[in-house]
C-alpha cells in the first residue's frame, strides 16, 4: 500500500482495488459488481434508548454533543469494517476447491457482499469523520488477516476448507447479524440507515453456511466427530466476539444511544447496563441451539448428534478466558484440558482429512436441492 494518505473517497477506492488484487479476489464476477454505499429506513427517527432517548437521531458527527460519544461511534464503525475485510481475506483461497458451481457462486456473492459492507463502513468514516476517518479507512485496507493483524482474534484464524467456511458463515456471520442488528438502533442515523441493506445481505451468508452444514451431514462422507470439532472451533470464537463480561464500553454505548440490545425492539425487560454483552451472548447461545437442532434432523439414526459447546469452553475473552473448562462445562486439570482440546478441536490430521475429502470426493457435500431446508 502507498504511504501517501488519501484525500478523497475516490483515493480510497483506488486503494480498495489494490487491496483486492493483493489478496487475490479479482474474479470476473467480482470485477463486474457495482460497489456502492446503500442506505435504508430505520425503525424511528428518534433515539430509542439511553440518555438522549426521544431526541432526533444525529445526522452529522458534529450534532453529537460529546467528543467521547463521537470517539465511541468511530470505534464501533472501525471494528465493524475491519471484520468485513478480514472475512474476505480468510475466505480468499476457497474458490479453488468449490464443491459445486452453486457453491462457487454462493462464495462469490458472500465475499462480494462482505467487501461491500467494508466499503459501507469506510464510506461513513471518510464522509463523516474528517482526517481521522480517512486515516482509519486506509488502515483498514493495510491490515491482513493472514498476517494476524486484524483487530479481533477471530478474524485472524484460518478458514482452510469448505467445512470451515460453512461453519464460519453459520456461526461467526451469525454473530455479525447480532452486531448489525444492535447497530441498527444507533442514534447516529447514517450508521443506523446502513444496517438494513447489510442485514438483508448477511441473511444470505447465514443461509449459505447453515444449508452447507446440513448438506455435509446428509452426505455422510465427513465423520460427524470432525464436523463437531469445527462447531467447537467457531462457536466459542463467536462467544468471544460479544466482548468482555460486565463491559463498561457496552454500558456507555447503550447510555449514549449508539448500540442497542439484540432484542431491543421486542423486549420489555428493563436494561441491565452491567451485563449488556452477557445478555446478547445468551440470546446467541439459544439461537445456536436451535440451529444445531435443525442440523441434527439430518444426522443418521443411531449416530451421536451434534451439540453446542458450553459457554465456558475455549474462551479467550471474559470471565472464563483461558480457563480449562470442557465442552460440557466441567473444570479440568491443565493436563486433562490439553488432551481434551486435542479431542474436541480440529487437529492437523483432521484438517488434512477434510482437505483430502474436499479434493477427491465429488459427493462429499450433498447437492443443492436434494434436501428440504427445514
Amino acid at each position: 500500500m502507498s504511504a501517501t494518505r488519501i484525500a478523497t473517497f475516490d483515493d480510497w477506492v483506488d486503494l480498495f482495488r489494490v487491496w483486492r488484487n493483493d489478496i487475490g479476489v479479482n474474479y470476473s464476477e467480482i470485477d463486474s459488481y457495482h460497489f456502492e454505499a446503500k442506505f435504508g429506513p430505520t425503525r424511528s427517527n428518534e433515539i430509542e434508548f439511553g440518555a438522549f432517548k426521544g431526541r432526533p437521531k444525529w445526522q452529522k458527527v458534529l450534532d453529537i454533543p460529546d467528543q467521547r460519544i463521537r470517539d465511541g461511534l468511530m470505534n464501533l464503525i472501525i471494528y465493524q469494517g475491519d471484520t468485513e475485510f478480514a472475512s474476505v481475506e480468510q475466505q480468499r483461497r476457497l474458490f479453488e476447491h468449490s464443491p459445486s458451481e452453486h457453491d462457487r457462486k454462493s462464495l462469490c456473492r458472500v465475499v462480494t457482499e462482505e467487501m461491500r459492507h467494508g466499503w459501507q463502513m469506510c464510506h461513513l468514516l471518510i464522509n463523516h469523520f474528517g482526517y481521522g476517518g480517512k486515516v482509519e479507512a486506509q488502515k483498514m485496507l493495510e491490515r491482513r488477516a493472514f498476517e494476524s493483524k486484524r483487530l479481533l482474534g477471530a478474524f485472524n484464524q484460518e478458514v482452510a476448507n469448505w467445512l470451515d467456511f460453512f461453519t464460519y458463515t453459520d456461526f461467526v456471520d451469525r454473530d455479525g447479524k447480532f452486531q448489525l442488528t444492535m447497530l441498527s438502533y444507533s442514534g447516529f442515523e447514517p450508521l443506523a440507515q446502513s444496517m438494513n441493506p447489510m442485514l438483508r445481505e448477511e441473511s444470505f451468508h447465514l443461509g449459505t453456511g447453515h444449508d452447507g452444514l446440513k448438506r455435509i451431514v446428509k452426505a455422510e462422507v465427513v465423520p460427524l466427530n470432525i464436523v463437531q470439532k469445527y462447531v467447537n472451533k467457531w462457536i466459542p470464537v463467536s462467544y468471544d466476539l460479544f466482548g468482555v463480561d460486565q463491559s463498561s464500553s457496552a454500558h456507555w454505548f447503550y447510555v449514549w444511544g449508539l448500540k442497542g440490545r439484540y432484542d431491543e425492539a421486542q423486549t420489555q425487560q428493563e436494561v441491565d447496563l452491567g451485563h449488556m454483552n452477557e445478555h446478547n451472548r445468551h440470546l446467541y447461545f439459544l439461537e445456536c441451539e436451535k440451529l444445531i437442532e435443525q442440523i441434527n434432523k439430518h444426522v443418521p439414526a443411531g449416530a451421536v448428534p451434534l451439540y453446542v459447546p458450553h459457554m465456558k469452553f475455549n474462551r479467550h475473552i471474559g470471565e472464563f478466558a483461558d480457563q480449562s473448562y470442557s465442552v460440557t462445562g466441567e473444570l479440568l486439570s491443565p493436563e486433562k484440558y490439553a488432551e481434551h482440546l486435542k479431542e474436541t478441536l480440529p487437529q492437523p490430521e483432521d484438517i488434512k482429512l477434510v482437505g483430502e475429502i474436499q479434493d477427491t470426493e465429488p459427493k462429499w457435500v450433498s447437492p443443492k436441492g436434494s434436501m428440504d431446508l427445514s
